[in-house]
């Protein structure tokens, strides 16, 4: 099975995250911040992701800390469990509506860290949660799961159904590209022979 068990401790998170790449979208997450312990949660349903997450963080300053090293968590799970992305379908998209709001989102496991992120969110905050940090916590995933991530909003008014698109829209990309293709034959999907 493809796994990972990632624990990161600094001055300001200490953050415990297990996760499955084949799982049932089961999750357990306390990133100690409401919204993105929704978003998570989302995030590992609509991949089929088995996702725990134990976060305690400097929320008293802000939550900025806390997402920022959650998507790094989360992006080193991922390119560990990956491994070296033998037979994975590598490319993956999805163009998700949640009522008002469509999410474009497409990504390519290549090794390259590139996040193309066109959001505008019409509030600032989602209750207590600054909306900024969406694209920080991607930017940090991105950052240590080398990836082409693109999200791009087509449609929407509402913040929090901007938010839950976004994390929607990713994880079924992600759950299409990190997919085992049975056609490769357990090649590596790149004339360049690695990823």
């Amino acid at each position: 099975m493809r796994t990972s068990t990632i624990t990161r401790k600094t001055a300001e998170t200490d953050i415990s995250l297990t996760l499955n790449l084949d799982g049932s979208g089961k999750s357990e997450i306390n990133s100690g911040i409401g919204f993105l312990d929704h978003m998570l949660t989302l995030f590992a349903s609509h991949g089929r992701f088995d996702l725990t997450l134990s976060c305690t963080g400097d929320t008293e300053v802000d939550d900025h800390h806390s997402a920022e090293d959650i998507g790094i968590c989360l992006g080193k799970a991922f390119e560990e469990a990956l491994g070296n992305k033998m037979g994975i379908t590598r490319y993956g998209n999805m163009m998700l509506p949640m009522d008002e709001t469509l999410i474009l989102s497409a990504a390519d496991i290549s090794g390259r860290s590139c996040l193309c992120y066109d959001i505008s969110f019409p509030t600032e905050k989602i209750g207590t949660f600054d909306t900024e940090l969406v694209e920080e916590f991607f930017l940090s995933f991105v950052r240590n799961c080398p990836m082409s991530l693109h999200i791009r909003m087509l449609a929407g008014s509402n913040a929090h159904h901007i938010a839950e698109g976004i994390f929607k829209s990713v994880a079924r990309t992600l759950k299409n590209a990190v997919a085992i293709d049975p056609a490769l034959k357990g090649e590596i999907p790149s004339t360049k022979g690695v990823l």
